[in-house]
């Protein structure tokens, strides 16, 4: 926490642990579509002067932890970022112009906590989160 950034009036260091999936939780998130995400959410995340600190894909939810400045919501945040990716998507996936006929890519809604004093544990749990949920599948196996 000793990384502070600073807007004209105040000095502030905002960070949010944020989830977010695809509708019906489908498994789109890999191969040739998940090799460019990274960049694509970075992209966007600086339009809105947000700096994506960590993240991770699996192939059906997104983990990031992400710097956004006080004058922003963590609301207006996550719906640009998640209204102009589905647009992205249906633009070179689809292979569209427009995305104006009601194809949603996300859920409406997302997970959000605020990161305290445990940014290091958090960063920790993003970075094992794909060993954790290999983990999970082999235990429902036997089940």
């Amino acid at each position: 926490m000793d990384d502070f950034n600073s807007l004209s009036h105040s000095r502030w260091a905002c960070k949010d642990h944020l989830v977010f999936i695809p509708k019906c939780r489908r498994k789109v998130l890999s191969g040739q579509l998940r090799s460019h995400l990274g960049e694509v959410f970075h992209t966007l995340a600086s339009h809105k002067e947000c700096r994506i600190e960590e993240g991770h894909l699996m192939a059906d939810h997104v983990h990031m932890l992400i710097s956004i400045p006080p004058k922003y919501a963590v609301s207006e945040v996550v719906g640009y970022i998640k209204g102009k990716h589905a647009i992205h998507l249906a633009r070179v996936y689809g292979e569209r112009q427009r995305n104006d006929r009601g194809q949603h890519f996300w859920v409406r809604g997302y997970f959000v906590s605020t990161v305290g004093r445990d940014e290091a544990t958090i960063r920790t749990d993003i970075q094992r989160q794909e060993a954790e949920d290999q983990r999970l599948e082999q235990l429902n196996l036997w089940r």
